[in-house]
């Protein structure tokens, strides 16, 4: 895997640049969309010296970014079927180090990225047989995992049940503070220079002619050369004709946080249990998700979703029922219609460009993203890693349907 996105190959668009005019002029670019992925696209597009401005219809990182539990898991999500997704993740994954030290010294603040590994466990006969065939899996894609024996979880990990069967060690999966990573992200735009305008909903991007011309938020028109639509759950709600609407819709998770004394905490890496994960922080919150509801934007948290997690939890850690519940909450993923995300440039409309549908994997993408869609808005070209996903990849079947 490349260490640097620098190194991946870059192919045309049939968009052409979006940067037309003078060559030395850098575009104005409104970004639709105030969380992590429009942060970080603000903040690398100004350091560049493009003005740019965002919209976000509440608060900043509050949405998808403030309810995801920041974990880089591309190695234990590997599922059949989705090699070429692998390659964007892994692509993503490796620009983490880097991308976490650059927001640190530009935002002065931590981002808490640990680099423990992540377990996937077996508590049953029927958990081992499954996790042997993640294991083969992964290795049949070449990716870096190793199995453990029960003993060997449990020496990594000693607080975990004693009905411990097996599990697999997949050390270049790591997690950041999500919220301190969109904390800081708004820090490092605002010191670069951006706007942003919160409590700001966008309706509609404008064009004249197929191009581009700004969007519209409340009754104001915001004039750009560039619209980037980075709006989450929420994409499809913002009108964007004579493009087609994209099929991106809100995926609801319940998740919950405990307290662990950080001093002794009681899980050390990133979990993945039959039917919960569990994520450790520094500050000695246990992180604890998440259902997967097709419920549309509803916020309710119930009794049973709570449950099944906090059960599931449990039985890989029975220790937590000690815990104190310090947050529970609901969060909505932005779904597509495979499941993979929308990158790149609009084939009907000119200066229009998509990074929305990251479904669970926003954190994980998110410096893999913003190099792509920044390099695009800059040069004009994608980098091959990213050209499977644009959203003419949806363009067939919408006209079969």
């Amino acid at each position: 895997m490349s260490a640097s996105l620098s190194t991946f190959t870059s192919s045309s668009s049939s968009a052409g640049s979006a940067t037309s005019g003078a060559a030395s002029a850098r575009p104005r670019v409104a970004i639709a969309g105030g969380g992590v992925i429009g942060l970080a696209l603000a903040w690398r597009l100004a350091q560049a010296g493009c003005p740019v401005e965002v919209f976000e219809a509440g608060e900043t990182g509050q949405g998808a970014s403030r309810a995801a539990a920041g974990m880089l898991a591309a190695c234990a999500e590997a599922e059949p079927g989705e090699e070429v997704l692998l390659a964007l993740n892994r692509a993503s994954q490796v620009l983490w180090p880097a991308f976490a030290a650059d927001l640190e010294q530009a935002a002065g603040s931590s981002v808490d990225l640990r680099t423990e590994g992540t377990l996937t466990i077996a508590l049953t006969a029927d958990d081992l047989a499954r996790l042997r065939h993640l294991f083969a899996l992964q290795q049949s894609l070449g990716l870096p995992v190793e199995w453990l024996t029960a003993a060997q979880v449990r020496r990594r990990e000693p607080y975990l049940s004693p009905k411990l069967a097996g599990g697999i060690l997949t050390l270049e999966d790591h997690q950041v503070d999500n919220r301190k990573v969109a904390a800081a992200l708004k820090v490092a735009a605002l010191k670069a220079g951006v706007n942003i305008n919160e409590h700001t909903s966008v309706s509609r991007v404008e064009t004249t002619g197929g191009r581009v011309t700004g969007l519209v938020a409340g009754d104001t028109l915001h004039a750009a050369d560039v619209v980037v639509l980075a709006a989450g759950a929420w994409s499809r709600g913002i009108d964007i004709a004579p493009a087609a609407p994209l099929p991106v819709r809100p995926i609801k998770g319940q998740m919950l946080a405990l307290r662990m004394d950080p001093a002794a905490p009681i899980l050390s890496h990133v979990l993945w249990a039959p039917g919960a994960y569990l994520v450790p922080r520094h500050d000695g919150r246990l992180i604890i998700g998440a259902t997967t509801e097709e419920k549309g934007f509803d916020t309710d948290l119930t009794a049973g979703g709570q449950l099944a997690l906090l059960t599931n939890a449990w039985r890989a850690l029975p220790t937590l029922e000690e815990l104190t519940i310090l947050e529970q909450w609901v969060g909505f993923r932005p779904g597509s219609r495979d499941d993979a995300p929308i990158l790149g440039p609009s084939d009907e409309v000119d200066g229009l460009i998509y990074a929305t549908g990251h479904h669970r994997n926003g954190i994980l993408l998110l410096p893999v993203t913003t190099q792509v869609i920044a390099d695009y808005v800059l040069s004009g070209r994608m980098a091959d890693v990213a050209a499977p996903f644009g959203a003419a990849r949806f363009a067939p079947r919408a006209a079969a349907e």
